[in-house]
């Protein structure tokens, strides 16, 4: 005869969600060509995304994994690229799932595979850095992440100065519905090989190494009011790169009365898109008033209509949450 704590927890085994999928890089399109991405753990296909092992978040600032994902492997594909080319970034689950979290910022960075060709190139001294990064919308309080969830793709352009070679493109997401506890935060990089062609002479400046960029307390990753409406958000790692100018932008200037600069040395300032502020003016502090006039590259093909915000991912947390009280309480107190 079974436990009665067993015939207990019967109708509520009903209640618990499925378990939260994550995601990786399903394709990535440069300039209309269509690569697939590399399925975690399943046999490796012909492919220049690096392959990782799971599609759990890597968790913790100073986690080896942070460089280009769980377990990431080097990818068989080289694939080219030039200077100014278009990169769409899609991400799902292996079951066609869309992403599934709506709060935290997009970000991507570039490193020269400087030893050998990126097919052989560890990544682990990579020099990174940052290309784009894209938060809020203007409403202060939807996340341009909330467009990933809706299965659109995180296009970025390549700066117009990079020079020729080997490079690594390390799309990040990091999920941040988590983050008002220390440690909360989930990290999502995900690393796709291209060979740039050309022959500019560009040199980038604020490099970093992964692990290395991030702190666990860094005010971007540890967010106490990251769902605060309005509330400022700081761009964690270092400034957008000077090789992102604002030659490169999709969209529009708007000083606002500030001053800014090419090299990240600025006051704060917005960019506007289609006459909008996008979300690189809901930043604040070193990072993000450094960052928010220059290159505004990142963007996601939205689809018409606004797309309100919602609170999936707390409102799951807080279900398993529950469950695991009542489990606990089936336990200690039947």
């Amino acid at each position: 005869m079974l436990p009665h704590f067993i015939f207990a927890l019967s109708p509520l085994l009903s209640l618990l969600p499925s378990a939260a999928a994550h995601g990786y890089v399903t394709k990535v399109v440069i300039d209309g060509t269509t690569y697939s991405g590399n399925v975690p753990n399943a046999q490796p296909s012909n492919s220049p995304i690096r392959q990782i092992s799971d599609i759990s978040p890597v968790k913790g600032a100073d986690n080896p994994s942070l460089n280009c994902g769980l377990n990431a492997q080097l990818a068989a594909m080289v694939v080219p690229a030039n200077p100014g080319s278009v990169m769409e970034f899609y991400w799902g689950d292996p079951g066609g799932e869309l992403w599934p979290h709506n709060t935290g910022p997009l970000m991507t960075y570039m490193g020269a595979c400087d030893t050998s060709t990126c097919d052989k190139f560890n990544g682990s001294t990579a020099k990174w850095f940052k290309i784009d990064q894209i938060g809020r919308e203007s409403d202060g309080s939807t996340w341009y992440q909330q467009d990933v969830m809706n299965g659109q793709p995180i296009s970025v352009t390549l700066p117009t100065q990079v020079a020729p070679g080997d490079y690594l493109v390390r799309n990040e997401i990091i999920a941040l519905h988590l983050a008002e506890t220390l440690g909360g935060a989930e990290f999502y990089p995900s690393c796709t090989q291209i060979r740039v062609g050309g022959s500019q002479t560009g040199t980038p400046n604020q490099t970093a190494l992964f692990p290395g960029a991030y702190n666990d307390n860094d005010p971007g990753i540890f967010d106490p009011n990251i769902y605060t409406n309005g509330a400022p958000y700081t761009f964690p790692g270092p400034p957008v790169s000077n090789l992102a100018s604002p030659a490169d932008m999709t969209g529009q200037l708007s000083n606002n009365g500030n001053s800014s600069s090419p090299s990240g040395n600025s006051s704060p300032s917005s960019t506007t898109k289609n006459g909008k502020p996008t979300s690189s003016a809901n930043g604040s502090g070193p990072q993000a008033t450094a960052q928010a006039p220059l290159n505004r590259v990142c963007k996601l093909q939205k689809r018409d209509g606004s797309l309100s915000r919602r609170g999936t991912d707390i409102a799951a947390h807080k279900r398993r949450t529950s469950f695991m009280r009542a489990i606990r309480d089936v336990f200690f107190y039947s």
